[in-house]
């Protein structure tokens, strides 16, 4: 029964696989709702100013002049909104730190206040009356906001993956680009830049699919398609970055007594700590948003289990129980630490068998050590001797392996080495010209104690 309904299974499957496009698509026209809101957490809730400061914003727009990428042929629609000016205005009123005044289209204001002008004299007139009421004079800003987008990076990141067996596959795929924002606040008495920032925000797009196609039956093709592509809408990257933007104007502004805050110096001290946290999690983010965190301690205890292999004289080699203690000494540079190891393993092929103690001293160096994946390489020298003592051998060893930390300071790893002996005695045979050597393939634990050296720091690209 259950062969014969396997392809309803099959397409059953996938379209619960993508349930995001079926579950979420539209089936009717939707009615016009307030904008949606940006996902940003601001430092200044609940902080309000002594006084808002009155701005001025002639022009905050798109300053990259890029179009948008196509795959082919070329297109006139720019790749940033125009409406920047128009993003900042409605951030620093809903900032309630800033009281913003129309500059972009001042034109259109002077002139309408002209013409109410020649109307009320017009209306004076034609009333006789001796005096026309005059007009309240326009507020003027003490501060200036410059800036705009000045960069956008397309396919910063982009991948995917894939699979396919049977006429069954699936693959997904993504990209990454990226946007940054600066803004400056522009003294109108002396001309002075009071503050600059720059915020940076990546736009994501990802699209999954699946498939099926199978013959059923002679002359019969079923073939089902399914998939679901989610991009991230740019306006409202810009927006989030502009959000940013006028948070962090605010924040310094606070911490260098440019904007008085109400509460006084307790409510500046708990912005500035919050801020020099927020900064310190910036520094220590790569460009693609890794995270550089020191997620090891100076020393560790490594406990590690698994099994040897001899090649020697004797053929037939079998797996035989090994395992190691070491203790890891990290230099100051994260990636590097110096490997103490005292090990008991097993070896045996046909015609040998014996109990060996391996004492190892290894230079390993961590690829990734901000990561909670990262590979690992070692090499270093030691020594091997049977548990009677009577015969020590020195050695050579390298070896590979991955280690993935759960949480701060506890590692988990898998490993394999080779060890090269220097004789070919090991398994009590010399014959040949090449020397004994043998593999220990295993999993362990390191365990990390001690505070980390504090070496975090920003990087562009690594």
């Amino acid at each position: 029964m259950i062969k014969k309904y396997y392809k309803a299974i099959y397409i059953l499957l996938f379209l619960t696989s993508s349930c995001g496009a079926y579950f979420n698509q539209p089936f009717t026209t939707s009615k016009a709702r307030i904008g949606e809101n940006t996902t940003q957490k601001s430092i200044l809730s609940g902080i309000l100013p002594v006084e808002p400061s009155v701005v001025g914003v002639y022009k905050f727009r798109d300053q990259t002049g890029q179009y948008k990428p196509v795959e082919n042929g070329s297109t006139f629609s720019t790749a940033i909104t125009q409406g920047g000016t128009s993003m900042l205005l409605k951030s620093l009123e809903d900032s309630k730190w800033f009281n913003p005044v129309e500059r972009e289209n001042i034109g259109n204001l002077l002139n309408e206040r002209q013409i109410i002008r020649s109307t009320r004299q017009e209306y004076a007139k034609n009333l006789k009356q001796k005096q026309v009421t005059s007009m309240p004079p326009l507020l003027f800003a003490g501060i200036i906001l410059e800036g705009g987008v000045i960069s956008y990076d397309s396919n910063i990141i982009t991948g995917g993956s894939g699979v396919r067996y049977f006429g069954v596959g699936g693959s997904n795929q993504y990209r990454e680009d990226r946007i940054t924002v600066y803004l400056r606040a522009v003294s109108t008495s002396s001309g002075s830049i009071l503050k600059n920032v720059y915020v940076s925000k990546t736009i994501l797009s990802q699209g999954i699919s699946a498939n099926l196609f199978r013959y059923v039956k002679l002359r019969r093709l079923l073939e089902v398609e399914t998939g679901v592509t989610k991009n991230e809408p740019a306006q409202l990257a810009v927006k989030e970055a502009i959000d940013k933007a006028v948070e962090n104007l605010i924040v310094e502004g606070i911490i260098d007594g440019l904007w008085q805050p109400q509460g006084g110096d307790a409510v500046v001290k708990m912005v500035k700590e919050k801020y020099d946290k927020e900064k310190e999690e910036a520094a220590s983010t790569a460009l693609l948003g890794r995270k550089l965190e020191d997620r090891r301690g100076k020393v560790a205890i490594g406990i590690n289990v698994g099994s040897a292999n001899i090649e020697g004289d004797y053929g037939g080699s079998k797996g035989k129980p090994s395992t190691n203690i070491s203790y890891l000494l990290y230099f100051k540079n994260p990636n590097l630490n110096l490997n103490f190891g005292l090990g008991y393993f097993q070896l045996e092929s046909q015609g040998f068998k014996d109990d060996f103690a391996a004492l190892d001293l290894n230079l390993e160096y961590e690829f990734l050590p901000y990561e909670d994946l990262s590979p690992f390489a070692y090499v270093g020298v030691g020594t091997v001797t049977n548990f009677d003592l009577t015969s020590p051998y020195a050695k050579m060893q390298a070896g590979l392996g991955i280690e993935y930390l759960p949480v701060n300071n506890i590692g988990i790893k898998i490993f394999g080495e080779q060890n090269a002996v220097f004789s070919d005695k090991l398994d009590g045979l010399a014959q040949g010209k090449r020397d004994d050597y043998f593999w220990r393939f295993g999993v362990g634990l390191n365990f990390y104690f001690g505070k980390p050296y504090k070496r975090v720091k920003s990087v562009i690209f690594e």
